[in-house]
């Protein structure tokens, strides 16, 4: 299945979603940064579905998703992924999450670690503040007419300049996601990244986990990365030579964490 399909959460909400790969792989769910839709994923899709199965979604206020009115909670995007696994008949899944991605990876770790085997939380952060940068943009938001100036700020955090100079193709399929994105939209996702706090709880993340950081973000810093990492027992620890997406920037680095990670105990069966 490749188009899009749609479930509705429960609080009415209509959430856009698509399955790539053979039906009998093992699962991996991709959640995206803010801004962005599913077709974040679309360069490295082609490499993860030779050993996964990959549902694909958009978070509400973006891409093909329903965008209410209103502040977001990571509480209610959380709750979004699992009402879309119980919706699929999905009792776990590996989870891949970026950015506003891995802050939903966090919130199911924390309250939803039964639904995940392996967790990889890339280019986020367990605290990000202050509340009234947060609190400014948003307000900027309910003026705002035109995205193609928020567009340009999200791609000079994201990317290097030599990527902006050199892959303008890949850069403007990101910017056409953030103008593409409605502003109400982006405005409730602000409103959970806000308000959210981890930095006690990611303590409580039980199942293995995968860190990635980027060595030049400017968004979620390295230190964030390691600071999740450093309170998860156990987690793995990767920074990759990117700023925000590393997916793009560092993309076969990338695909290679995530695959040795999540395959890790079939290379070693294999090797036994």
């Amino acid at each position: 299945m490749n188009a899009l399909s749609y479930f509705t959460a429960g609080d009415g909400t209509r959430i856009a979603y698509r399955f790539d790969g053979r039906e009998d792989a093992p699962l991996l769910m991709l959640s995206n940064s803010i801004a962005t839709s599913l077709h974040m994923w679309d360069g490295v899709v082609p490499d993860l579905v030779e050993h996964f199965r990959l549902l694909r979604y958009d978070m509400r206020g973006h891409g093909g998703s329903d965008a209410p009115v209103g502040a977001y909670s990571i509480d209610r995007l959380g709750r979004d992924a699992i009402e879309l696994l119980d919706a699929l008949g999905l009792e776990r899944v590996h989870f891949l999450g970026l950015s506003l991605g891995g802050m939903i990876g966090q919130w199911l770790g924390i309250r939803a670690s039964e639904r995940v085997d392996r967790l990889i939380l890339s280019n986020t952060s367990a605290y990000l503040g202050p509340a009234r940068y947060f609190d400014g943009r948003i307000a900027e938001l309910a003026r705002i007419r035109d995205m193609g100036e928020t567009a340009d700020g999200f791609i000079r955090n994201w990317f290097s300049q030599e990527t902006i100079d050199r892959r303008a193709s890949d850069v403007d399929a990101f910017r056409n996601m953030v103008v593409e994105t409605p502003p109400r939209g982006l405005a409730g996702a602000f409103a959970a990244v806000r308000d959210l706090d981890f930095r006690r709880t990611a303590a409580l993340i039980d199942r293995p986990t995968l860190v990635i950081a980027g060595e030049h973000d400017t968004v979620t810093l390295p230190e964030h990365g390691e600071s999740i990492a450093a309170s998860i027992a156990g987690a793995r620890f990767v920074s990759l030579p990117c700023v925000h997406l590393p997916n793009v920037e560092s993309q076969r680095a990338f695909v290679d964490a995530v695959n040795g990670f999540l395959l890790a105990d079939r290379i070693k069966s294999i090797a036994a």
